[in-house]
């Protein structure tokens, strides 16, 4: 994926699973844009194993691609074929988004962090999810507990099974 400096997404690739957003499943070697999104201002780009993400420049996070562990943040597991918002997030100014093999994360404009997705080894931050987490949750750190205060999340990573994010202290 490729974006342009008036924030158009462009790709080309493998397309087996909607990862282009474009509506069918013709991939290729030539860049093209994603129809869907032609007057949709994009301010950052995730890829992951096969789905993507797209953060617009109002703050809203969509996915699309395949979604058989919920990584998609639609509640279901089912592939997407254009890029959708993400509804759940859609009360959040969101600032960074990123992707891992099956998972999903956001981050707000406040320091909160939201994961969905394959949940089966605990990247997603939060004990006892199900295996599938196919709705973004908030991730709440136990951070506070050692008395240095409440944080705010940055930025976060995603790998094929874990995660980690670069958090600030606040003052108190």
């Amino acid at each position: 994926m490729a974006l342009t400096v008036d924030g158009q997404l462009w790709n080309w690739g493998a397309n087996s699973n909607y990862e282009l957003g474009r509506g069918d499943k013709i991939g290729g070697w030539k860049p093209r844009p994603v129809p869907s999104l032609e007057n949709v201002k994009i301010i950052q780009l995730a890829s992951g194993g096969y789905h993507s993400l797209a953060l617009t420049d109002d703050g809203k996070v969509l996915s699309w691609g395949h979604g058989g562990q919920g990584q998609l943040g639609h509640g279901s597991i089912q592939n997407q074929k254009i890029p959708a918002v993400v509804e759940a997030l859609a009360h959040e100014n969101i600032i960074y988004i990123s992707c891992g093999g099956s998972s999903s994360a956001a981050v707000t404009d406040n320091g909160k962090l939201y994961m969905w997705g394959n949940a089966n080894d605990s990247q997603l931050g939060i004990p006892g999810l199900p295996p599938v987490q196919s709705c973004p949750v908030e991730v709440n750190f136990l951070m506070e507990d050692d008395g240095l205060g409440p944080h705010k999340v940055l930025s976060v990573a995603i790998g094929a099974s874990h995660a980690m994010c670069l958090a600030l202290r606040e003052s108190s």
